[in-house]
């Protein structure tokens, strides 16, 4: 098959001739599932080189250990998991040219993958075009809904607009953005911009961003200092998080002198960056190592057990391994591994996950999940501070804020 005409960095459209050249429009179904083989395929996509391989790595861990588990207790349907893994070195084009083999060539039955929003972006018109299915575990901006991708992690009323309130409820008002540049850091600030500027005495004070592959923070860290936040809002992602944190310890800055909040930073980067470093500071996901749930124990026991006592899981680890159980729940469902048939048998489907039961919304294919404020502590772990009484119902595009439809939130491409 040839490779269709796109722009790969941005993946928006593709050309007439390019969708007649690979068919459009099919149905998404697995031919060895078909065949009646004894194997289901799938791929795995993620950075195993680049900035942001100290991220994902883990995330593949996860979902390799979920496909172990699943084989081991009967398969899917009576097929046992073959898997296929592709390298996306941390560049957007990278992701679209692998996922273009793992449809195109490998024709495997779905795909989990992804990390970054540029990344998920430059691959969705692919799936969208093949008609398969995405399974993506990070927790991201919003502001998209795509038949083709299941939204694993949290939307921002999961995740960001919960931690600013959080925060306003602690009395912190001064409030200084930090970010990588590109789509999630972006849009995340944006939404806070919104936020903040409803509240009487609350502001930004500054807002900055920095390459994916920075490293030097000195001067961000000076128009920090003279801002003088009471809070800096770290959405910086892959191994920028460890130079900027480094460097605020070099000038003897803690979370005693200024708080930090991090939409980016757990367990596994807690464990690369230090404790020593980092204990204090807050985070907002929606699990953690120490989640108290019977289902949690045996992850984490699981996961130990196969990748050593000294890995540790966090939130994307544990929304990559529920991807791979949700996607076998789905297809057992429908009895099928269609495309068409699993995306409908995920509406409302519900399973017994280590941060709790999750169920998938079948208007936007997001989970309904917890929400969970953390403090970093000297042992390297992530211990709630604060916590929802339940799951709380995905609303990607804050329609449901007044002061996000007020300020016209929008997406940014």
């Amino acid at each position: 098959m040839k490779k269709r005409m796109r722009d790969l960095l941005t993946a928006v459209t593709c050309t007439t001739l390019a969708l007649s050249m690979i068919g459009c429009g099919s149905s998404g179904t697995d031919k060895s599932a078909d065949s009646g083989e004894d194997t289901v395929t799938v791929g795995l996509l993620h950075s195993l080189t680049g900035s942001m391989a100290i991220s994902e790595g883990s995330i593949r861990d996860a979902e390799v250990l979920a496909i172990d588990e699943i084989n081991a207790d009967g398969g899917v349907l009576g097929k046992q998991i073959e898997y296929i893994e592709e390298d996306g070195a941390s560049e957007p084009s990278t992701f679209a040219t692998k996922a273009e083999k793992l449809l195109g060539e490998d024709e495997v039955a779905t795909v989990f993958g992804c990390w970054t929003s540029s990344s998920r972006k430059a691959v969705k018109q692919i799936f969208e075009d093949y008609n398969s299915l995405l399974w993506y575990p990070v927790q991201y901006e919003g502001m998209e809904s795509s038949k083709n991708i299941v939204y694993m992690g949290a939307a921002p009323n999961q995740q960001i607009v919960p931690a600013i309130e959080y925060l306003l409820d602690q009395g912190y008002t001064r409030f200084f953005l930090l970010g990588s540049d590109y789509v999630f850091p972006r849009t995340a600030n944006m939404i806070i911009n919104a936020q903040i500027d409803a509240v009487d005495g609350a502001e930004v004070v500054g807002e900055e961003y920095a390459a994916m592959d920075q490293t030097e923070f000195s001067s961000i860290i000076s128009k920090i200092e003279a801002a003088q936040p009471d809070v800096i809002i770290n959405t910086l992602n892959g191994t920028g998080n460890v130079s900027f944190f480094k460097q605020l310890a070099d000038r003897n800055i803690t979370s005693d002198d200024m708080m930090t909040m991090s939409f980016s930073i757990a367990e596994e980067e807690v464990q690369t960056i230090g404790a020593d470093i980092l204990k204090g500071n807050l985070v907002s996901w929606n699990y953690y190592e120490t989640t108290d749930t019977e289902k949690n124990q045996e992850f984490v026991k699981a996961y130990k057990e196969k990748y050593g006592e000294d890995r540790v899981t966090s939130d994307l680890a544990e929304a990559a391994y529920d991807a791979v159980y949700m996607w076998k729940a789905a297809c057992e469902k429908a009895g099928s591994f269609d495309t068409d048939a699993v995306r409908e048998a995920l509406d409302g489907l519900s399973i017994d996950a280590p941060e709790g039961t999750i169920t998938v919304n079948g208007e936007n294919q997001h989970i309904s999940k917890p929400v969970r404020i953390g403090e970093v502590k000297e042992d390297g772990l992530i211990y709630e501070v604060s916590a929802t009484d339940g799951p709380v119902e995905p609303d990607p595009y804050l329609t449901t804020y007044d002061w996000a439809v007020k300020a016209g939130v929008q997406p940014l491409e």
